[in-house]
This record gives C-alpha cells, structure tokens and sequence, in this order.
C-alpha cells in the first residue's frame, strides 16, 4: 500500500515537471454525502454528511484535455460509523464550452481516522469517480460521485458511495 502511494506522488511529481506549461494550483472544500453500499449493510442506517477539504492541481495536456491530482481530507462513512480518509483522485479532465467540463479517473484513499468500536476498517480504499464542474476565472465548482471499488471492512461486502459538492479557488 506505501508503495502505491508512493508510486502515484511520483507520477504526479513526474507530470508536473513534463508539463509545466499550463498548471493551477489551488484549493478547495464541500460537503459529501457519504454511505456505505452493500449486502452486508443494513439499509435502515442512515448516512453521514460529512466534509471534505484539500489541494488540487490541473496540469493541460492539450487545450481541451487535463490531469487533475487533488489530495483531499473527506469526512465518509454512516452517521454513526465515522470513517475519515486521505483521498488522492487523479482525474482526466475534458473540458468544452470554455467554463465546463467533466471528469473521471480512480482514487486512492487511506483511513486516517475511525470510529469502529470493535475491529477495524481496511487502511486502503479504492474507488472510481466521475463528475462535472465549472470555472469562473480562478473559481470553480464541481460536483462529483465516488464509488467504492473495493469493501470497507474485512469479510463484509460493505463498499463507499460519496456524493460530493465543491467549491474552490485556483491561486495561481
């Protein structure tokens, strides 16, 4: 899992300085609206609104096409099962219209932080996401849908489900 971890900081380390012709950098945060989807979850437990904080990055390949690493803190989990990750999504990114556009890739996420009474959440989650965004000179708003790719928790099918709305700012 470090290794993986490490891998993707050295592709993005590698594509920021192959393409540093056309970077922003910035911030940004929202709400998620977080549950967990699966046979072994209860459909009468409700789940949680949480948030989600960090960096993000788009690197233009071409003049309508971009990579987007982000690390984010993002509050997930059920109302009373906290599970708070470390998210890296590395997203391609189209856009058109010249203020919008759509997005997908995976994302890499480590438990940071859970509130498990007994047993403990797997450290790694790995996930797909797709959304869409817009941008107004250097502010942007995205929403975006995370889809747990692999369970939460050993020996339960219990996956992520995440649906996000986010407000940011490009500082340069």
């Amino acid at each position: 899992m470090k290794k993986l971890f490490l891998l993707a900081i050295a592709v993005i380390g590698f594509t920021f300085t192959t393409n540093a012709q056309d970077i922003k950098f910035g911030f940004k945060g929202g709400v998620n609206f977080a549950t967990l989807n699966g046979d072994d979850v209860d459909d009468a437990l409700d789940g949680r609104t949480g948030y989600h904080i960090g960096a993000v990055a788009q690197i233009s390949l071409l003049e309508t096409i971009a990579l987007q690493p982000e690390l984010i803190y993002s509050a997930q989990g059920l109302d009373d099962l906290d599970i708070d990750y470390l998210n890296l999504p590395v997203l391609f990114k189209l856009k058109f219209a010249g203020i919008a556009s759509v997005e997908a890739g995976p994302q890499f996420g480590f438990v940071v932080n859970d509130g498990f009474e007994v047993g403990e959440p797997e450290s790694f989650d790995l996930s797909g996401a797709v959304g869409a965004g817009v941008e107004f000179g250097g502010f942007f708003g995205q929403i975006r849908y995370n889809f747990g790719l692999t369970d939460v928790v050993e020996d339960a099918e219990a996956k992520n489900s995440n649906f996000q709305v986010s407000v940011g700012y490009y500082i340069f």
